[in-house]
């Protein structure tokens, strides 16, 4: 945790709340904080049901359950009202499913986009972070243009605060999260359950990075305690190989390829050589700038190298196959005995 409380007597407003990053990111904002109040914005009423009875926690007095799309704007006008920090963790991600469904996936991740842009700036909500991928990064997928055309959204938004100088909107960009809701840890489980005798894996060469649901939680809470408005945060996290991957969840189950599937890349890539020009690096992090600055107090390079941000190698790029972290398969079986994933 930060030095300070970013969430301290805040009004805090999650959307996609009943997901895996939303339950783990409520959890830790009642348990190690101390906001006002926590409210879940999503679609599913079952869903919030069922977060409700999962744990006392979200059971909180200062919870409260919010139905709503964010397609709908006039819905999320009347949700922001009185909130002082939005989440935004609504999405549609599956990839195969955006190829074959592509209007659905710009209608939430891209209309939903501009509708908590508007909706935060009329409600005055002081701070917005978006959740983005790596998929965003270069996209060769419909899913990941839909976000990178997001976080543009969002890094734009910070052009029409006004003189109120709110709200703040930033972009948190990760890559795949550990054992989250549809990932391939929980599926190939699952088929080891029904008694498969092989893991498919698209690739022998395909790597990733690697996060933790405890870690994107916790950059949250750090980037909104140092986010200045318009900046792309990337955490420094590692890399692994597919096929190590296989080899700890199941050593004594073959393997078998079935080829790259529609949309999907060798590696993943979260800072591309175009972005490297405006991106900073820091202890823990990198930050991209946005190529525009609209006010004073927005994340310029003079503004993030005074944080002690210092620009990145010409050239570079923040590639999962060329990291320089990597997790071997002893740290990711000591990771997921950790995790109990």
């Amino acid at each position: 945790m930060t030095t300070s409380d970013p969430l301290q007597h805040k009004t805090v407003l999650v959307t996609g709340g009943t997901g895996s990053f939303g339950k783990v990111f409520i959890r830790r904002a009642l348990r190690d904080h101390d906001p006002q109040k926590v409210i879940v914005f999503s679609r599913d009423e079952l869903k919030q049901w069922e977060m409700r009875q999962s744990d006392p926690i979200f059971d909180h007095p200062k919870m409260r359950y919010f139905l709503g799309d964010v397609r709908d704007k006039d819905r999320l006008l009347r949700a922001f009202k009185g909130v002082d920090l939005v989440v935004h963790a609504a999405a549609l991600k599956q990839v195969p499913a955006a190829e074959y469904n592509p209007t659905e996936f710009i209608k939430t991740n891209i209309h939903g986009a501009m509708n908590i842009v508007d909706a935060a700036l009329d409600r005055e909500v002081e701070k917005v972070i978006a959740l983005s991928t790596d998929k965003a990064a270069n996209p060769i997928n419909l899913y990941g243009a839909t976000k990178l055309c997001s976080d543009k959204l969002f890094v734009a938004g910070n052009a029409y605060v006004g003189a109120h100088d709110r709200p703040k909107f930033s972009v948190v960009r990760y890559g795949n999260v550990l054992g989250s809701r549809g990932s391939i840890i929980p599926r190939w489980r699952q088929m080891l359950a029904d008694g498969c005798d092989s893991l498919p894996i698209t690739d022998k060469r395909m790597t990733r990075f690697w996060i933790t649901l405890e870690q994107a939680a916790q950059f949250v809470f750090d980037n909104f305690d140092r986010m200045l408005g318009g900046e792309i945060f990337v955490p420094k996290i590692p890399s692994m190989k597919i096929t190590d991957l296989a080899a700890v969840i199941a050593p004594d189950t073959p393997i078998r390829t079935i080829g790259i599937r529609p949309g999907e890349k060798l590696h993943e890539l979260m800072i591309g050589e175009d972005d490297a020009r405006h991106s900073f690096v820091f202890p823990e992090h990198y930050v991209i700038a946005p190529e525009m600055v609209h006010h004073p107090a927005m994340a310029s390079h003079e503004h993030l190298q005074a944080l002690g941000g210092r620009p990145v190698d010409e050239g570079f790029a923040y590639a999962s196959d060329s990291n320089d972290q990597w997790l071997d398969q002893d740290g990711l079986k000591a990771l997921l005995s950790r995790l109990d994933v």
